[in-house]
């Protein structure tokens, strides 16, 4: 998100950041950035008269919930804005593949038609086809939805992290293996990705690669650790529960290797990217890896079954050629998938040709006009019956 804000402000455009969500403690401060903040309400008449007023040229949606809740208001209101869905990541598709792992335990890389197309995945794709535009970080989430979904490519736009330059000096000043320790694995707790890959490891990989590695730690971090969380922390076993990272890079630069054996979930793995920056080799499962390295593969090391993984993690932490290799390899990928400049000059020549043929782009999408028609009424209605009714209720003392 930040690296799409900056991308606008470079434009020298006015950039809004409007959200009806609490300010977090740990939030970026955007007017030193140059982005202006702004609180909205939802189902609340007061953005249609904020929108009316503001006018804006393009409206980006932060997911498909927020497209539900506003673009039929700014359609509504600014018929001639570009709307824009930042999807982050196909997430019917991460919930698919998560109950796809709670019928059969395994990693879930595929997910059956059933679970596919769910009220989750129909929601989200009707908003894909009711936008101008979807931003999609993972190419094998465009394959799925042109191949499952039938979405036309004109709507859908490849936009993976955008990340700044790494040079040869900043490479220079990374510690070498030997200054490296441990064993790492980071990410937010309330993700049920994350949570289910730290129990994996408690439950399963961790008792292996301590038996194979007994002089080696798991240091465990992530923001929002629950008391369930934190009752794994073991120091005898070697798994350290550790919380809240105030600098992420620097505890997986500390890091000898990066454990993230993610058993269901969708889009790209930050915490695999930081890795690739960190200088710190990775061994993730096909979930992990999955639209990384874009077409090509993903050169870490890559296992499904717990021994395999295991057996991975074990050669990536013992041998000085293997961890070498799989750390220069990492360095190439982030240069050649992750470049700021290249990805975000893409990204506003495709807003600006779609803008300047906006007509054009909306009579070829027949079947999201029908759905703006069909939506719009409904989540009109429904906004509107809500707002009646809070303004009915007293507040909650």
């Amino acid at each position: 998100m930040l690296s799409l804000l900056d991308t606008f402000r470079q434009q020298d455009w006015r950039v809004i950041y409007a959200s009806p969500a609490e300010k977090s403690i740990h939030r970026t401060d955007l007017p030193a950035r140059g982005i202006e903040e702004v609180t909205i309400r939802l189902n609340c008449a007061s953005f249609d008269d904020y929108i009316r007023q503001l006018q804006p040229d393009i409206v980006m949606f932060d997911r498909f919930m927020m497209e539900e809740q506003f673009a039929w208001r700014v359609e509504k209101h600014c018929p001639e804005a570009l709307r824009v869905l930042d999807t982050e990541d196909l997430s019917c598709l991460r919930h698919a593949r998560h109950q796809q792992f709670k019928q059969t335990g395994l990693v879930a890389l595929e997910a059956s038609d059933k679970l596919l197309f769910s009220e989750h995945a129909k929601r989200e794709v009707a908003a894909i086809l009711r936008s101008d535009l979807s931003l999609m970080i993972s190419p094998a989430e465009i394959e799925l939805l042109q191949r499952r979904f039938n979405v036309a490519p004109q709507l859908l736009h490849d936009c993976p992290f955008m990340l700044p330059e790494l040079t040869d000096a900043q490479i220079s000043l990374l510690p070498q293996r030997e200054q490296r320790h441990h064993f790492v694995i980071i990410g937010n707790f309330r993700h049920a990705p994350n949570w289910d890959a730290v129990l994996w490891l408690k439950q399963q990989l961790w008792p292996l690669l301590h038996k194979r590695l007994p002089e080696a730690e798991l240091h465990v971090y992530g923001a929002y650790p629950p008391p369930k969380a934190t009752q794994l922390h073991n120091p005898a076993q070697g798994f350290l529960v550790k919380g809240w990272a105030e600098d992420a890079q620097e505890v997986i630069r500390s890091a000898r290797v990066n454990l993230a054996p993610l058993r269901f979930g969708a889009g790209l793995k930050g915490k695999l990217v930081d890795a690739l920056a960190a200088g710190t080799p990775s061994v993730t499962t096909s979930v992990g890896a999955e639209g990384m390295a874009g077409e090509s593969s993903w050169p870490q090391p890559v296992a499904d079954i717990p021994e395999h993984f295991v057996e991975q993690a074990v050669q990536l932490y013992q041998d000085a050629s293997t961890w070498a290799d799989c750390q220069q390899q990492g360095f190439n990928l982030y240069r050649q998938r992750f470049s700021f400049e290249q990805h975000a000059e893409a990204l506003i020549q495709r807003l600006t040709a779609i803008k300047a043929n906006l007509h054009a782009q909306r009579l070829s999408n027949f079947t999201g006009a029908m759905l703006r028609h069909h939506s719009m009424k409904s989540s009109q209605y429904m906004a509107q019956w809500i707002e009646a009714k809070n303004r009915r209720e007293p507040p909650n003392d």
